[in-house]
């Protein structure tokens, strides 16, 4: 079970640095900045939320700081729709990180489940 949430951790700080990434190459104008901004704290929080999760002082705690994960999960998918949306970069760029995060948040919601049936 363990390898699990190494491989979640492994998953969402490669797609943390894959946002990043894709935040650099935005055009330079106020509403990027606020955007990628935006695309930075949301999809490095899932990661940080799942380490935290994992150090947490109760299974409360750890099922808290997985479903945090998980909401920002959905507002960085929500941000990717959105530089779509205005135009800065095109549908096709975006297909594998739309995908991997969708994929984050099912094993995020998995996880959140099967932690909640174990309680």
């Amino acid at each position: 079970m363990i390898k699990n949430y190494q491989d979640i951790e492994e998953r969402s700080f490669d797609f943390a640095v894959r946002i990043i990434k894709m935040v650099l190459k935005l055009p330079s104008n106020p509403a990027t900045w606020t955007i990628g901004k935006q695309l930075i704290d949301s999809s490095t929080s899932i990661d940080s939320n799942i380490v935290q999760a994992r150090s947490g002082l109760s299974k409360k705690d750890f099922i808290n700081h997985m479903k945090i994960a998980r909401k920002e999960a959905k507002e960085t998918y929500r941000w990717i729709e959105m530089v779509v949306a205005v135009g800065v970069i095109a549908p096709n760029q975006t297909e594998s990180l739309l995908k991997e995060n969708e994929e984050i948040i099912k094993i995020l919601v998995t996880i959140i489940k099967n932690s909640l049936k174990s309680s």
